[in-house]
Parts: C-alpha cells; sequence; structure tokens
C-alpha cells in the first residue's frame, strides 16, 4: 500500500518567540526549526503500517527550500520518497487543504496521514478540510491505547489497524468522555494526536540514505492551484505579562489571601 505523510515546518518550541513591533508576525532571525511533532507522529505510524503491509511512504511538505531539512528528516527515519511543494508566500489552510488534494490525485495514495494540528498555529482543519475536498472517509485524533485484561500481559493494540485486504481502516480515537473505534473504507484520511507513539530516531545509515533519496519539486501552479488566503492574520500580540507571585509566612495567611483576595475559597 501507498501512504502520504504531511510533515510542516514549525519553529522549535524551546525557541523564544517574540512578536515584530509592528504586529506582523513574529521575529525569525536565531529561531530554529523542526518538523511538526504531530506530523513526526504521522510518519512513525506509516513506516509501521508500511512494514506490516508492505508498499512505500511518500512525505509532502509546503513552503520555501528550507522544508527540505524536514523533508530529508522523514526521508532518514525511513519514508521513500517526498514530494516538494514550492511556495513561499502566505498560504491559509484551505490553500494547504487544496494543494495536498492535488497532491493526492497525482499519488493516489491508499490512506493519508496527517497531525491533527501543526504546533506554531494551532488550527486543526487541513486533514478535515483534505478529507471534504477528496470525498474520503475521515477519522480524527488516531490515539493508542493498552490492554489492561492483565497485569501481567499488557497487550499494545494499535491505534490504526488495516485490514488485511487492505480495504478499511480502523481507528481508536480520543472523544470527550474517552476513546470511540471508527471504521472508514480506503481510502481514507487519518490525523494523529500525540499518545499514538513514540517516533523512532533517525540512524546514521538512514541519514546517509537520506541525501539520495529523491524529492520532487511542485508548485501551486503546477498543480493548478490559487492559494490567495482567504483568511488574512491582521495583527499579532504577546500574551500580557504575569504577575509576580509572592511567598507566604504560613498556611493559615495562605488560606486568609486566597479567601479574601482571589476569592477561590
Amino acid at each position: 500500500m501507498k501512504i502520504l505523510v504531511t510533515a510542516k515546518r514549525v519553529e522549535d518550541p524551546e525557541s523564544k518567540i517574540k512578536v515584530k513591533p509592528d504586529g506582523s508576525g513574529i521575529v525569525q532571525e536565531g529561531l530554529k526549526y523542526k518538523i511538526n511533532p504531530f506530523d513526526e507522529i504521522g510518519v512513525e505510524e506509516g513506516l509501521r503500517l508500511v512494514a506490516k503491509h508492505q508498499g512505500e511512504v511518500v512525505v509532502v511538505s509546503i513552503g520555501g527550500k528550507e522544508v527540505q531539512e524536514q523533508l530529508r528528516h522523514a526521508l532518514a527515519m525511513g519514508a521513500h520518497r517526498a514530494v516538494w511543494v514550492n511556495h513561499t508566500g502566505p498560504v491559509d489552510q484551505l490553500g494547504i487543504a487544496a494543494l495536498l488534494q492535488k497532491v493526492v490525485e497525482k499519488e493516489q495514495p491508499d490512506l493519508v496521514i496527517l497531525g491533527k494540528q501543526s504546533i506554531d498555529d494551532d488550527q486543526n482543519q487541513v486533514g478535515q478540510y483534505l478529507a471534504e475536498f477528496l470525498g474520503w472517509g475521515q477519522a480524527t485524533f488516531a490515539s493508542k491505547v493498552e490492554s489492561m485484561e492483565s497485569e501481567q500481559e499488557k497487550n499494545k493494540v494499535p491505534a490504526i489497524v488495516v485490514s488485511a485486504d487492505k480495504k478499511s481502516v480502523q481507528v481508536i480515537r480520543e472523544v470527550d468522555n474517552g476513546l470511540a473505534t471508527v471504521e472508514c473504507q480506503l481510502p481514507a484520511v487519518v490525523t494523529t494526536d500525540l499518545r499514538l507513539n513514540q517516533p523512532r530516531y533517525a540512524s546514521l545509515p538512514g541519514i546517509m540514505k537520506a541525501k539520495s533519496k529523491p524529492i520532487e519539486e511542485l508548485t501551486p501552479a503546477k498543480l493548478s492551484v490559487d492559494v490567495t488566503p482567504a483568511i488574512q492574520v491582521l495583527k499579532m500580540s504577546a500574551p500580557p505579562a504575569r504577575k509576580a507571585g509572592i511567598k507566604v509566612a504560613d498556611v493559615p495567611a495562605l488560606v486568609e489571601k486566597l479567601h479574601n483576595e482571589a476569592k477561590v475559597v
């Protein structure tokens, strides 16, 4: 089977994010970048499924030349080849989904796996838009669970299971009150949650092999997609600074302040 997985480039959460004085965006100088953690989980899950069912994992990213770093990371993990949609201008979630739709139609994968959201804007929209544009079934927030039938045998139950005939996929997903299992006919779109798996480290042989794996370059024009944003960010601002805390002498003083000042007890 063929699995298409996204690999968005995002700011490393360990970096200190600063908003530009004019509020037009963030200061990018000095920032470090990495593959979106939710997408990295998707790459790992794709590799596990292909190891079981045979086939290939194709990874795709949208952005300028710098996104090749994240594509090479996914290739070093074990992905077979990559698709780079070269676009340096602004693009919103509808535009991303439209570009991915064309890539999917070109690649004809059996399954598309995306991170449920990216950690830079936390939109959680592209997977749902993509499924709608394609007319495919979707299963969001795929999450791993463990069988608790026996303390001696905590058998791990896969959260994404492709049927033996490769015609359907079952997904265990998180919902408000627990877990739900849904089944979709393939091809389908699945989005991954943080607890689905632990992505592997890229080995040195994998890093060396990634240098020679192919990256196909596409553009919005070549895909016949108008990526003019329908949504525009007018201004960004940093959250207000938190007030400094205070120390109290003892528990009675703490209770008194919680009661009289904070009004929480």
